[in-house]
């Protein structure tokens, strides 16, 4: 007598790392694939534990030329490490089923195999886990083929740091249309604006120095960017099937100098220059004012000896967030820093 397909439960991490790893046409989490649920970019149904199907779009902000993504000034604070997804509608999960079925179902509780998912979502045959409760789930008749909905499952960014095992790890699941699972982990318009944070991409901070080419010691070197550089930046998280939504904002509100030395003084003297509401930054130099004190600047005090300084330059970058519900909020700040060479020369004087 053949024994019944049951769940595998994963209790070696390196055992869940094996099989998230498999290269599987359509495995949850194999190597390469970008698969983000439904139906992929080249059509193929599948989905993945470690690929979102959130959709970022920069609604806002320069877009052309060095881009990069902010660091959070908070090192304590991390995006949401898993939350659920409706993953496939009944037509999409018996084609992958029937067609596929490679990879896993949940999280944590592992499926493998075709036969798994025709048990328990065409066959209603009750599914084991072990790290959910209840730890028998009832299984569904043909899919819910003709209901409106969505089968939703947990998605986790990096799988193998998930420390709770809890977390997200429910088996695949079915909501209806229009209604968000009343469950731990839920996705919410701050999920998403959570999510969409290392995804806002800033301009490089490559500044404007006067003189350019070569500072000469103990004079000051003026340091301006032209209005219209630094514009808010603006992106829009929206997770398909859900309705739900969050626009994050990126508001450019200072710029910090780093010389790269001990010998060097700054200006001012908290090496923060504004960012003005033109986008602009201290004041561009004008013949004549060579040995007049820029709003924005550096002046060395030591020339350099055949390696340049450092010049570091490091925008901060407020960033708040709005959602679909009317909801909003503050992130923590970012920033994001660029270094250029800095050659200075001793002042020449001449004998008369």
């Amino acid at each position: 007598m053949k024994a019944p397909h049951r769940a595998i439960p994963l209790v070696i991490t390196s055992l869940a790392v094996t099989l998230l790893s498999s290269s599987s046409a359509g495995a949850f989490g194999g190597p390469g694939s970008d698969v983000r649920g439904g139906a992929n970019d080249s059509g193929e149904l599948s989905a993945s534990a470690s690929h979102s199907r959130i959709k970022v779009t920069q609604t806002s902000g320069p877009t052309g030329g060095k881009q990069g993504t902010v660091a959070s000034t908070d090192v304590n604070w991390k995006p949401p490490p898993c939350w659920y997804e409706p993953v496939f509608t009944p037509e999409q999960l018996k084609n992958f089923s029937e067609n596929d079925g490679s990879g896993d179902a949940g999280l944590r509780d592992g499926w493998y195999g075709s036969e798994l998912w025709t048990d328990h979502f065409r066959d209603e045959k009750d599914a084991t886990t072990i790290f959910t409760k209840p730890a028998t789930v009832k299984g569904y008749k043909n899919y819910n083929l003709g209901k409106k909905g969505y089968f939703w499952r947990g998605v986790a960014p990096n799988v193998t740091e998930l420390d709770d095992t809890t977390l997200c790890s429910r088996l695949m699941f079915w909501q209806d249309a229009g209604e968000i699972p009343d469950v731990p982990n839920a996705p919410t318009p701050e999920v998403l604006a959570d999510y969409a944070y290392d995804k806002v991409k800033v301009p490089a901070t490559e500044v404007e120095l006067k003189p350019a080419a070569r500072s000469t010691v103990n004079l000051p070197t003026w340091v301006w960017l032209d209005k219209g550089t630094f514009k808010d930046v603006k992106v829009r998280a929206e997770l398909p099937g859900t309705g739900l939504w969050a626009e994050t904002t990126a508001k450019p509100v200072a710029l910090h100098l780093d010389p790269g030395t001990e010998d060097a003084e700054v200006f001012p003297a908290s090496g923060d220059c504004a960012i003005n509401d033109d986008g602009s930054i201290g004041t561009p130099y004008t013949k004549g004012a060579a040995d007049k004190t820029p709003p924005c600047g550096i002046r060395y005090l030591r020339a350099t000896d055949g390696t340049p300084y450092q010049l570091s330059a490091s925008v901060t970058w407020k960033i708040t967030w709005e959602g679909s519900d009317g909801s909003a909020g503050d992130l923590p700040d970012g920033t994001f820093e660029t270094t250029q060479d800095m050659n200075v020369q001793e002042i020449q004087s001449i004998n008369r």
